[in-house]
């Protein structure tokens, strides 16, 4: 049995779960504000507690785990759809056309999310959009680069140099052959840079260049609570370990996944 796949199975379904569940229920609005129970710790009622606004932690949880699960699904889907085709583009075409693509794709790695979300915040605004864009350029290079190493590969096997002297086109090679056969590694690249993602999107949020309030979301929940870590730590806490299980999740599961799709390393 892959512990790791199952484990990170498990801990990806509980963010889904939250997140699915909160467009139907929550104990309590997660936006309204109560002086009243300001600070109150968790009860029956309030199972985390409540914030500096009055706030129900335990629902800002639930809803910004669907924040954090929107963000990742269009950033990674973004990098995926663009840099699954440079990469094979780069490694089916000629060694010039090759080196160009992946040089290019060099010059888009220097460029991290943080600076990406600064620059596209100073022009259009700190939002929801523009992590999702930010995250979803930087990554494009580690789809790229991964795509174009198992293109490599398979453009070396036998049977693509048998499907090219009969004169299949490359389109037909990339979509029979390549495609099919890299499919188990961008799958996995997936999962790994969904990791990345949740990470990236509460960095951004934290630093105010994501999600913009009232949307609930775990990073500018941290932000708001630093302020009172010495008073309230779980302000801090929870969201803290909502983020490192969504995290580790995804890394467990890329993990399961890359073991699944190489029966080579699931017998080590």
């Amino acid at each position: 049995m892959n512990r790791n796949l199952v484990l990170g199975s498990v801990l990806v379904g509980l963010v889904v779960l939250a997140a699915l569940v909160s467009f139907v229920w929550t104990p309590h609005d997660p936006l309204k504000v109560d002086a009243a129970v300001r600070l109150m710790g968790p009860s029956g009622d309030y199972w985390f507690g409540t914030d500096k606004f009055g706030r129900d932690v335990f629902s800002q949880i639930m809803v910004g785990a669907r924040t954090t699960l929107y963000v990742g699904v269009i950033a990674v889907g973004v990098a995926a759809v663009i840099g699954t085709p440079l990469g094979m583009l780069a490694g089916m075409s000629g060694h010039r056309l090759g080196e160009f693509v992946m040089r290019v794709n060099d010059l888009v790695l220097a460029f991290p999310a943080l600076l990406l979300a600064i620059m596209l915040g100073a022009v259009y605004g700190a939002s929801t959009l523009t992590a999702m864009i930010a995250i979803g350029v930087a990554t494009i290079p580690s789809f790229a680069r991964i795509t174009r190493a198992g293109t490599l590969q398979v453009m070396s096997t036998e049977y693509v140099l048998a499907a090219r002297a009969g004169g299949r086109s490359r389109v037909f090679i990339a979509r029979r052959h390549v495609l099919r056969n890299i499919a188990g590694l961008v799958i996995v690249q997936c999962s790994v840079s969904f990791a990345i993602a949740v990470l990236a999107e509460a960095a951004l949020s934290f630093l105010g260049f994501g999600t913009r309030p009232p949307t609930p979301s775990w990073g500018r929940m941290l932000q708001e609570s630093q302020e009172l870590l010495t008073v309230q730590p779980r302000l801090a806490l929870v969201p803290g370990i909502a983020i490192a299980v969504a995290v580790l999740g995804f890394n467990l599961l890329g993990d399961g996944l890359r073991d699944r799709f190489d029966p080579r390393l699931e017998r080590r």
